[in-house]
């Protein structure tokens, strides 16, 4: 093993996150929807035809185990097929179990996790689990759940509260079975969107003091932390991974780049050559989306609200305008800006028949569809998560997933790009987890640079990766360990 392979499960010691100055999000926390880690599924074998409500079940597993709610248990042996195939293209996270599973780092550890639950995301529940972890998961999205995942996860004898479909009560039913438990107490948060965090703040407010450390991979969640540490609410240590390196440029940027395809194709058939295809917000996730609708052949168009984005959007051939300029002659528009109302009634009004609208942003208030629930517009379901919206003059668009994360909902999302992504995740459940009384503050941290640099290098075997080591004489020149951390923590990738 070369020096750049090793790295022990002891903390490393915090990086201060930036104090937050955000604005909050009106974003209904019931309808959540992120940008996260795990990736969704669109197959066939996730079925919504049952229409009886799993609450309404009473099912057990081949162990007479039954302290969980999916929608068919039945379905196990399927779901378990789905985590091996996915097992086999996250080598990072499957690395580090096989490095800590003798270890037992987080034995002790009691997670809740509010995650969208795929095979992706089974792979790295039964990671925590090897690693000693005790845990209890949710969903943090109504659509992205793949119902024969969560019954694998059932079968093995994981609290699994989600299924397809759910309704907004249902969600936060999933969520409140999760934390309340008679002979089960929570000590970590595993968030995707701030939906479990603001849950036990608001309904378990002592038990939320207890909690060693909250990790939130979305811009959403990671927001709400700001706010929370902002006005002196959050009580416990919370780790930002969604600023990881090995996050926000892995998985908003490559990942985005081929499910965004993916997701339109599946849902809409669209052909990209020639298409007039507006992209709100030039951050990581609308890079991704640009850059393979390019490749396509598509004419892009951004809208920014930073001058540092549009420029680079100008340098990367792309025209920066206002909405109001194209809407009316855009084929297709994408949503990712993380804020609210981006993509208002009247731009969906002045948008021409057969446009193309759906979210790439974690927050589901990114397009005002509330505004189209009104009795002058009519809903056609064509298929699933695709609806039309039919104006009084015949004019139709194409809503996706309900202005939900279409990507999450409506397609697959690489599994070794959320290999990335989890296996930050784990390292720092691990990180708060054991790290020494006064450690960490009441505050919002990020990831220690050493664990990001530990993440890439357990996903670089995959490619027969050889990295090049420094010389003594190299390492005093620039001040560097031999064994890292290789950049400052202010350096942008």
């Amino acid at each position: 093993m070369s020096h750049h392979d090793q790295i022990s499960f002891k903390t490393t010691g915090p990086t201060q996150g930036r104090s937050g100055r955000f604005k909050r999000r009106s974003r209904s926390l019931s309808q959540s929807s992120t940008d996260s880690y795990s990736s969704g599924s669109y197959s066939g074998s996730s079925s919504e035809d049952d229409d009886v409500s799993p609450r309404e079940k009473v099912q057990y597993n081949s162990k007479n185990f039954k302290g969980f709610c999916v929608r068919n248990i039945k379905q196990a042996a399927f779901g378990r097929r789905e985590i091996e195939i996915a097992e086999q293209e996250m080598p990072g996270l499957m690395l580090l179990r096989k490095r800590a599973e003798g270890e037992k780092p987080l034995k002790g550890s009691k997670i809740i996790g509010c995650t969208h639950i795929t095979a992706q995301a089974a792979v790295l529940i039964e990671t925590l689990h090897a690693l000693g972890a005790s845990v209890r998961w949710s969903a943090c999205n109504i659509y992205s759940t793949q119902n024969e995942v969560a019954a694998a996860l059932a079968e093995a004898g994981f609290p699994i509260f989600a299924w397809r479909g759910e309704t907004e009560d249902d969600f936060w039913w999933c969520i409140e079975r999760c934390i309340l438990s008679d002979d089960w107490q929570p000590n970590m948060i595993l968030d995707d969107g701030g939906d479990a965090t603001h849950m036990m703040l608001k309904k378990c407010p002592e038990t939320f003091k207890l909690i060693k450390g909250i990790v939130e991979e979305s811009v959403t969640g990671v927001h709400r932390l700001y706010q929370l540490s902002k006005s002196n609410k959050l009580s416990v240590p919370a780790m930002n991974v969604n600023d990881s390196v090995t996050k926000v440029k892995f998985d908003n940027l490559y990942c985005c780049r081929e499910s965004i395809l993916d997701a339109l194709k599946r849902t809409t058939d669209i052909m990209f050559g020639g298409k007039q295809v507006v992209v709100v917000g030039y951050g990581e996730v609308g890079k991704g989306c640009c850059a393979a609708l390019k490749g396509l052949g598509a004419i892009v168009y951004i809208t920014e609200i930073d001058p540092i984005c549009a420029l680079q959007a100008c340098m990367d051939g792309f025209r920066v305008v206002k909405m109001d300029e194209v809407v009316r002659i855009a084929d297709v528009i994408i949503t990712a800006s993380g804020n609210k109302t981006v993509v208002t009634r009247q731009h969906l009004d002045r948008m021409k028949n057969g446009c193309i609208v759906c979210n790439m942003g974690h927050s589901n208030t990114e397009i005002d569809v509330d505004s189209l629930r009104t009795p002058d517009l009519t809903w056609e379901k064509v298929r699933s998560q695709v609806d039309h919206i039919i104006w009084p003059d015949g004019k139709r668009i194409l809503l996706l997933a309900q202005g939900r994360l279409v990507n999450w909902s409506c397609s697959t999302v690489p599994s070794f790009v959320v290999s990335i992504t989890a296996t930050t995740q784990a390292l720092a459940l691990i990180e708060l987890f054991n790290a020494p009384q006064g450690r960490y503050k009441k505050d919002v941290y990020l990831l220690p640079k050493k664990l990001d640099e530990y993440v890439a290098s357990l996903h670089l075997p995959a490619f027969d990766a050889h990295l090049t080591e420094l010389t003594d004489d190299q390492a005093k020149y620039i001040g560097l360990n031999k064994a890292g951390p290789f950049k400052p923590n202010y350096y942008r990738y």
